[in-house]
Protein backbone atom coordinates (compact mmCIF):
# COMPACT_ATOMS: atom_id res chain seq x y z
CA UNK A 1 0.00 0.00 0.00
CA UNK A 2 1.57 3.26 -1.02
CA UNK A 3 1.80 6.14 1.70
CA UNK A 4 2.70 9.94 1.57
CA UNK A 5 6.32 10.78 1.73
CA UNK A 6 7.51 13.59 3.93
CA UNK A 7 7.24 16.28 1.08
CA UNK A 8 3.55 14.83 0.79
CA UNK A 9 2.94 15.44 4.19
CA UNK A 10 4.53 18.89 4.42
CA UNK A 11 2.53 19.72 1.30
CA UNK A 12 -0.84 19.05 2.42
CA UNK A 13 0.04 20.53 5.28
CA UNK A 14 1.01 23.65 3.95
CA UNK A 15 -2.49 23.71 1.89
CA UNK A 16 -4.22 23.22 5.13
CA UNK A 17 -2.96 27.03 5.99
CA UNK A 18 -3.92 28.86 2.99
CA UNK A 19 -5.55 31.79 3.76
CA UNK A 20 -5.80 35.53 2.81
CA UNK A 21 -4.44 37.83 5.42
CA UNK A 22 -4.67 41.63 5.75
CA UNK A 23 -1.39 43.58 5.28
CA UNK A 24 -0.70 47.11 6.87
CA UNK A 25 1.58 48.48 4.22
CA UNK A 26 2.54 52.36 4.65
CA UNK A 27 0.28 54.46 2.03
CA UNK A 28 0.00 57.84 1.69
CA UNK A 29 -3.11 60.00 1.48
CA UNK A 30 -5.98 59.40 -0.85
CA UNK A 31 -6.41 61.47 -3.69
CA UNK A 32 -9.55 61.47 -4.98
CA UNK A 33 -9.94 61.57 -9.14
CA UNK A 34 -13.60 61.26 -9.81
CA UNK A 35 -16.30 61.42 -7.52
CA UNK A 36 -19.41 59.56 -8.52
CA UNK A 37 -22.80 58.61 -7.08
CA UNK A 38 -22.18 55.28 -5.66
CA UNK A 39 -18.31 54.85 -5.70
CA UNK A 40 -14.95 56.91 -6.23
CA UNK A 41 -11.78 56.48 -8.48
CA UNK A 42 -8.90 57.38 -5.94
CA UNK A 43 -5.18 57.35 -6.32
CA UNK A 44 -3.17 56.06 -3.38
CA UNK A 45 0.90 55.82 -3.21
CA UNK A 46 1.80 52.87 -1.41
CA UNK A 47 5.48 51.76 0.19
CA UNK A 48 5.87 47.90 -1.22
CA UNK A 49 9.17 47.86 1.04
CA UNK A 50 12.16 46.01 -1.30
CA UNK A 51 9.63 46.88 -4.46
CA UNK A 52 9.75 50.61 -3.83
CA UNK A 53 6.93 52.77 -3.96
CA UNK A 54 4.43 52.91 -6.72
CA UNK A 55 0.85 54.63 -6.81
CA UNK A 56 -2.22 52.78 -7.42
CA UNK A 57 -5.44 53.84 -8.64
CA UNK A 58 -8.36 51.83 -7.72
CA UNK A 59 -12.74 52.22 -7.37
CA UNK A 60 -14.01 52.81 -3.68
CA UNK A 61 -16.80 51.19 -3.45
CA UNK A 62 -19.41 50.52 -0.07
CA UNK A 63 -19.34 47.02 -0.59
CA UNK A 64 -22.40 44.32 -1.59
CA UNK A 65 -24.26 41.54 -0.04
CA UNK A 66 -25.86 38.40 -2.39
CA UNK A 67 -28.34 36.16 -1.41
CA UNK A 68 -28.72 32.46 -2.84
CA UNK A 69 -32.31 31.58 -2.04
CA UNK A 70 -32.55 27.93 -2.29
CA UNK A 71 -36.36 26.21 -2.59
CA UNK A 72 -37.15 22.57 -1.00
CA UNK A 73 -36.99 21.47 -4.41
CA UNK A 74 -33.03 22.75 -4.74
CA UNK A 75 -33.85 25.17 -7.22
CA UNK A 76 -32.28 28.96 -7.01
CA UNK A 77 -33.91 31.98 -7.73
CA UNK A 78 -32.36 33.98 -10.53
CA UNK A 79 -33.24 37.33 -11.73
CA UNK A 80 -32.69 38.39 -15.55
CA UNK A 81 -31.86 42.61 -14.98
CA UNK A 82 -29.94 44.53 -18.01
CA UNK A 83 -26.51 45.68 -17.40
CA UNK A 84 -25.72 48.71 -19.29
CA UNK A 85 -21.46 48.60 -18.74
CA UNK A 86 -21.06 45.36 -20.29
CA UNK A 87 -24.72 45.97 -22.84
CA UNK A 88 -26.14 42.49 -21.63
CA UNK A 89 -29.30 41.30 -19.79
CA UNK A 90 -27.48 39.18 -17.35
CA UNK A 91 -28.94 36.26 -14.92
CA UNK A 92 -28.04 37.07 -11.31
CA UNK A 93 -29.00 36.19 -7.85
CA UNK A 94 -30.58 39.16 -5.76
CA UNK A 95 -28.50 41.42 -4.54
CA UNK A 96 -27.19 45.06 -3.40
CA UNK A 97 -25.07 47.99 -2.24
CA UNK A 98 -24.60 48.32 1.20
CA UNK A 99 -25.80 51.97 1.13
CA UNK A 100 -27.77 52.10 4.52
CA UNK A 101 -25.79 53.62 7.06
CA UNK A 102 -25.97 51.01 10.34
CA UNK A 103 -27.38 48.54 8.68
CA UNK A 104 -25.75 44.98 9.59
CA UNK A 105 -25.00 42.57 6.73
CA UNK A 106 -28.13 40.44 7.34
CA UNK A 107 -30.49 42.97 7.17
CA UNK A 108 -28.89 44.34 4.12
CA UNK A 109 -29.56 41.16 2.11
CA UNK A 110 -32.77 40.30 3.75
CA UNK A 111 -33.99 44.18 2.92
CA UNK A 112 -32.36 43.04 -0.96
CA UNK A 113 -34.41 39.76 -1.25
CA UNK A 114 -37.78 41.24 -0.45
CA UNK A 115 -37.38 44.54 -2.63
CA UNK A 116 -35.63 42.19 -5.43
CA UNK A 117 -37.64 39.28 -5.09
CA UNK A 118 -40.52 39.75 -2.90
CA UNK A 119 -39.46 36.68 -0.75
CA UNK A 120 -38.52 36.56 3.24
CA UNK A 121 -35.98 33.75 4.50
CA UNK A 122 -36.60 32.15 8.10
CA UNK A 123 -32.77 30.65 7.59
CA UNK A 124 -29.55 32.51 6.66
CA UNK A 125 -26.17 31.30 6.53
CA UNK A 126 -23.25 32.74 5.15
CA UNK A 127 -22.09 31.01 1.94
CA UNK A 128 -18.91 33.04 0.55
CA UNK A 129 -17.10 36.03 0.69
CA UNK A 130 -14.97 37.41 -1.90
CA UNK A 131 -13.75 40.45 -3.77
CA UNK A 132 -15.18 41.42 -6.98
CA UNK A 133 -11.82 42.93 -8.37
CA UNK A 134 -9.32 43.23 -6.03
CA UNK A 135 -6.93 44.49 -8.50
CA UNK A 136 -8.87 47.42 -9.44
CA UNK A 137 -11.51 47.57 -6.65
CA UNK A 138 -11.78 47.68 -3.14
CA UNK A 139 -15.27 46.21 -3.20
CA UNK A 140 -15.90 43.35 -0.99
CA UNK A 141 -19.09 41.03 -0.86
CA UNK A 142 -20.52 38.25 1.06
CA UNK A 143 -22.96 35.68 -0.41
CA UNK A 144 -25.63 34.03 1.30
CA UNK A 145 -28.15 31.04 1.31
CA UNK A 146 -31.22 31.82 2.45
CA UNK A 147 -33.63 28.70 2.70
CA UNK A 148 -37.03 28.34 4.17
CA UNK A 149 -38.62 31.01 1.67
CA UNK A 150 -41.83 32.95 1.90
CA UNK A 151 -43.08 35.32 0.08
CA UNK A 152 -43.97 39.13 1.04
CA UNK A 153 -47.50 39.96 1.06
CA UNK A 154 -48.23 42.22 -1.83
CA UNK A 155 -49.48 45.11 0.00
CA UNK A 156 -45.89 45.12 1.30
CA UNK A 157 -44.20 44.60 -1.21
CA UNK A 158 -41.32 47.13 -2.90
CA UNK A 159 -41.99 49.18 -5.84
CA UNK A 160 -39.08 48.29 -8.38
CA UNK A 161 -37.74 50.78 -10.52
CA UNK A 162 -35.20 51.76 -13.22
CA UNK A 163 -33.36 48.45 -14.50
CA UNK A 164 -34.80 46.58 -11.66
CA UNK A 165 -38.59 47.55 -13.15
CA UNK A 166 -39.23 44.60 -15.28
CA UNK A 167 -36.75 42.09 -14.61
CA UNK A 168 -37.94 38.23 -15.21
CA UNK A 169 -37.62 35.27 -12.53
CA UNK A 170 -37.04 32.13 -12.63
CA UNK A 171 -36.84 28.88 -10.48
CA UNK A 172 -33.92 27.07 -12.03
CA UNK A 173 -32.79 23.42 -10.60
CA UNK A 174 -29.50 23.40 -8.96
CA UNK A 175 -27.63 21.22 -11.42
CA UNK A 176 -28.97 23.39 -14.73
CA UNK A 177 -27.62 26.53 -12.95
CA UNK A 178 -24.01 24.85 -12.57
CA UNK A 179 -24.19 23.87 -16.26
CA UNK A 180 -25.16 27.19 -17.32
CA UNK A 181 -22.26 28.56 -15.62
CA UNK A 182 -19.64 26.08 -16.53
CA UNK A 183 -20.94 26.30 -20.38
CA UNK A 184 -20.55 30.01 -20.18
CA UNK A 185 -24.16 31.16 -20.14
CA UNK A 186 -24.39 32.65 -16.94
CA UNK A 187 -21.80 35.03 -16.53
CA UNK A 188 -22.81 37.62 -13.42
CA UNK A 189 -20.10 37.20 -11.07
CA UNK A 190 -22.55 36.78 -7.70
CA UNK A 191 -23.92 34.31 -9.40
CA UNK A 192 -21.38 32.41 -10.38
CA UNK A 193 -19.82 32.19 -7.45
CA UNK A 194 -22.62 31.82 -5.39
CA UNK A 195 -23.88 29.27 -7.52
CA UNK A 196 -20.56 26.88 -7.46
CA UNK A 197 -20.17 27.58 -4.06
CA UNK A 198 -23.84 25.99 -3.35
CA UNK A 199 -23.40 23.22 -5.23
CA UNK A 200 -19.95 22.42 -3.41
CA UNK A 201 -22.24 22.64 -0.19
CA UNK A 202 -24.42 20.25 -1.89
CA UNK A 203 -21.90 17.84 -3.26
CA UNK A 204 -20.38 17.95 0.60
CA UNK A 205 -23.80 16.72 1.64
CA UNK A 206 -25.14 19.91 3.56
CA UNK A 207 -22.20 20.06 5.82
CA UNK A 208 -22.33 23.20 8.41
CA UNK A 209 -21.97 26.47 6.90
CA UNK A 210 -20.35 29.85 8.50
CA UNK A 211 -23.47 31.36 10.43
CA UNK A 212 -24.78 34.41 9.18
CA UNK A 213 -23.01 36.50 11.10
CA UNK A 214 -19.81 34.65 10.97
CA UNK A 215 -16.59 37.56 11.29
CA UNK A 216 -15.72 39.43 7.71
CA UNK A 217 -12.47 40.77 7.52
CA UNK A 218 -13.27 43.48 5.32
CA UNK A 219 -16.49 44.98 7.12
CA UNK A 220 -13.87 44.60 10.14
CA UNK A 221 -11.53 47.47 8.30
CA UNK A 222 -14.44 49.63 7.17
CA UNK A 223 -15.93 52.31 8.79
CA UNK A 224 -19.44 50.58 8.30
CA UNK A 225 -21.75 48.91 6.92
CA UNK A 226 -21.54 51.49 3.80
CA UNK A 227 -17.87 52.46 4.25
CA UNK A 228 -15.15 52.36 2.23
CA UNK A 229 -12.59 49.51 2.92
CA UNK A 230 -9.67 51.37 1.54
CA UNK A 231 -7.56 53.12 4.51
CA UNK A 232 -5.87 56.88 4.53
CA UNK A 233 -7.25 60.45 4.83
CA UNK A 234 -9.08 61.51 1.64
CA UNK A 235 -7.77 65.01 0.17
CA UNK A 236 -9.93 66.52 -2.73
CA UNK A 237 -8.08 65.88 -6.21
CA UNK A 238 -5.94 68.13 -7.76
CA UNK A 239 -7.13 69.09 -11.35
Amino acid sequence: METEGPEQESGAAHRAAVSDTPADLPAGDLHRIHRGAVFDLVSQEVNLGKAGRVVREFVRHPGAVAIVALDPEHRVLLLRQYRHPVGSYLWEVPAGLLDVPGEDLVSAAARELAEEADLRAGRWHTLVDYYTSPGASDEALRVFLARDLTPVPEAQRHRRQAEEADMAAEWVPLDEAVAGVLGGRIHNPSAVVGVLATQAWSAGGGADLRPADAPWLPRARSGGAAGSFARGRQTPSRD
